[in-house]
């Protein structure tokens, strides 16, 4: 009976292998829109499709950004200044897209461009706290979606949302984890919308990857920045030394898991995105990191009273805890 259930098993993960292995045809052809091209993610796959010969068109908050990413890819790579949380921008980079791309359609939209910072204790926070991170992560990838779609039904071609493995287990206070939760629904119901016109959806789920965004000096400035605005009262329910030990860096530091080499390697998320619209039979979900594989998404998984267990033995305690 084993040998037989081992034989089944061996042979769907070789047929997975096989058909995930299929690329779709005429791919220099096609072009790519990606949001959040200054750093990061969108820096590296911005790049990498450069060097595939797909033709890029690579979004970026700021010209300078824009200039060196130019310098760094070939002449086939085009740029714009997009800033996701403003409409007007959004329907210009719409209209600047739809001049590149003419009666081809748009085939890839990655929506890339997301920010992780104010990140602390709810209690520590402003609404304002929160709507700067769901203004980006969550309303700019719908706005930027809704507006550029007809352009990909056009060439039935994918959506790739960037998400990540706090949009599957909330640990940490604070806008992100929420806006990742609202990506997935998102793009959960975007995917089987769109399957009737034979777009793909897809999701990327990066765990903790060493970027601009989460060197150690950003967290330790937000955690200070929302302490220092939070009300008397708050700091006094949780005491000066709670602000140390809550430190985003510091928990992570704690486990020898998250300092592995692959940390710095963008090309383990990246790659994911490339397959995602690439593949002609590309995943629903891609997890990238060995964190995301092995911790957190097995976590996600747990009973609530677990994982609150395991989050409350790891972190730290309020001055005033009953």
């Amino acid at each position: 009976m084993w040998l037989y259930l081992a034989v089944l098993l061996g042979l769907y993960y070789f047929l997975r292998w096989y058909r995930e292995r299929q690329v779709v045809s005429h791919l220099r052809d096609k072009f790519v829109f990606i949001t959040g091209c200054d750093s990061g993610f969108g820096n590296q796959l911005a790049r990498q499709l450069d060097l595939k010969g797909l033709r890029v068109l690579a979004a970026c908050v700021t010209e300078q950004g824009a200039e060196q990413l130019r310098n760094q890819t070939s002449d086939r790579l085009q740029t714009v200044i997009l800033d996701v949380t403003k409409t007007e921008s959004v329907a210009a980079a719409t209209e600047w897209v739809k001049e590149r791309v003419g009666d081809r359609g748009l085939w890839g939209l990655v929506n890339n461009a997301g920010i992780c910072t104010p990140m602390a204790p709810n209690q520590w926070l402003t609404k304002q706290d929160f709507v700067k991170i769901l203004e980006v992560n969550l309303l700019g990838v719908i706005d930027v979606t809704l507006s550029l779609l007809p352009l990909v039904r056009k060439a039935r071609g994918r959506v790739v949302n960037v998400s990540s493995v706090m949009g599957r287990m909330a640990v940490f206070g604070g806008g992100y984890s929420m806006s990742k939760y609202g990506v997935e629904a998102f793009s959960d119901s975007l995917r089987r919308e769109l399957s009737y016109f034979g777009v793909k959806v897809a999701v990327i789920e990066p765990g903790y990857f060493l970027t601009d965004l989460t060197q150690e000096e950003v967290y330790h400035e937000n955690l200070q920045t929302s302490w220092d605005h939070a009300s008397p009262e708050i700091q006094d329910l949780y005491g000066d030394n709670f602000l140390d030990g809550v430190s985003f860096w510091t928990v992570i530091k704690a486990s020898d898991f998250l300092k592995a080499p692959w940390a710095r390697n963008l090309s383990l998320v990246t790659n994911c995105m490339e397959h995602a619209l690439t593949a002609c039979h590309p995943r629903s979900r891609y997890s990238a990191g060995w964190d995301a594989k092995f911790l957190y998404l097995p976590m996600s998984y747990l009973p609530s009273f677990l994982v609150d267990l395991m989050i409350y033995w790891n972190y730290p305690q309020p001055a005033k805890a009953l």
